[in-house]
């Protein structure tokens, strides 16, 4: 097996030792990237145009308030037409007391930024700081969020048609029939190519911790009822924090995420396959197949749907975030020791 190298062509070291910059989201239009990122309780924004060879100055996005960070919590970033739209969850007391999710919206290519907009219409309902936004075609946004409203967590989402200017009421995705599902695990949303939206979620089912999925055909009017992913079952009580990723290609959905120590792949009614020992999960849907990375204690590891070898990146990178360009090449953004570190898969 041979080593992939990173170069680390790009790093974002943190202002202060005491706020170390956190889980990094990546975004692509074209030849540009986005980067985001939290630290303290500040969202960070840097822009490259030209594939990542150069980057603008992180600038503070926002720092109102306690941002929820770590665990797959912290900012989101995607392109909407063209507007570069930024979520969070956020509040004024913070842990877990009083958080809203909010957006923030880019006309000028992130020189600006608007106000903060609240997506949640009952306030300190999205407190346990989880969530997932994702970018259609066009002017497309959907969110979805973990929220409190009721008795226990259940799955809320909203949908922007026009490129995060406005949002729709808040729609109920699902409620799980045994009170609540997985209280510390992140949703995962994806938009195919035909405007579809896919919800992924962990569950908590008659004790069982697993994944499932959901899908709008109507623009989050509507959604199927939910699918197991996978053949086996958690049986947990307790929460893993670790929600998995998801990507949908031709109509076909790919899912990874973990069951007790190992990473699993997966689609809809289809068998699962275990990737090995490892947590927190991404997939993206590439013009070479599926690739899929995740860490095995502090190596991160890919493989793509066509290989049968683990490929290992020398480089300890947590939280990775992956965008594929329009060349084919693929990068990944990540943190190690409170910097961002962001370069091509070598």
């Amino acid at each position: 097996m041979i080593p992939l190298f990173l170069l680390f062509a790009a790093t974002f070291a943190p202002q202060l030792a005491s706020t170390p910059n956190r889980q990094p989201q990546l975004a692509v239009r074209g030849q540009e990237m986005a980067l985001t990122y939290g630290a303290g309780n500040a969202i960070y924004f840097a822009l490259s145009q030209d594939k990542g060879a150069t980057w603008t100055t992180p600038l503070v996005v926002s720092s109102q308030g306690k941002l929820a960070l770590g665990m797959r919590r912290g900012p989101r970033i995607a392109f909407a037409g063209t507007a570069i739209v930024i979520s969070a969850i956020v509040g004024n007391e913070g842990r877990g007391r009083d958080e809203n999710l909010l957006i923030w919206r880019s006309g000028d290519n992130g020189k600006t930024w608007s106000p903060s907009r609240q997506l949640n219409e009952v306030s300190a309902s999205a407190r346990e700081g989880l969530h997932a936004m994702a970018a259609g075609r066009g002017n497309t946004l959907f969110a979805a969020w973990l929220d409190l409203r009721g008795n226990g967590a259940q799955l809320y989402g909203s949908i922007s048609l026009d490129g995060g200017k406005s949002w729709s009421t808040n729609q109920r995705i699902y409620t799980s029939p045994s009170g609540s599902i997985c209280e510390c695990c992140h949703p995962s949303v994806y938009i195919d190519e035909r405007d579809w939206i896919y919800v992924m979620f962990r569950n908590s089912l008659d004790g069982n911790r697993d994944m499932y999925v959901v899908h709008s055909e109507d623009h989050g009017k509507t959604f199927s009822a939910a699918r197991k992913l996978g053949s086996g079952s958690w049986k947990l009580d307790a929460c893993p924090m670790d929600g998995g990723s998801l990507a949908v290609r031709s109509g076909i959905l790919t899912s990874a995420w973990r069951r007790e120590n190992t990473v699993f792949r997966s689609t809809i009614g289809g068998t699962e396959v275990a990737l090995g020992p490892g947590k927190q999960p991404v997939v993206l849907s590439t013009s070479l197949g599926v690739l899929v990375a995740w860490t095995d204690g502090k190596t991160l590891k890919w493989i793509r749907d066509d290989e049968k070898s683990v490929q290992r990146l020398d480089g300890d990178l947590a939280y990775p975030s992956l965008v594929e360009l329009p060349d084919g090449e693929v990068v990944v953004a990540g943190e190690r020791d409170g910097t961002i570190y962001v370069d091509r898969l070598h």
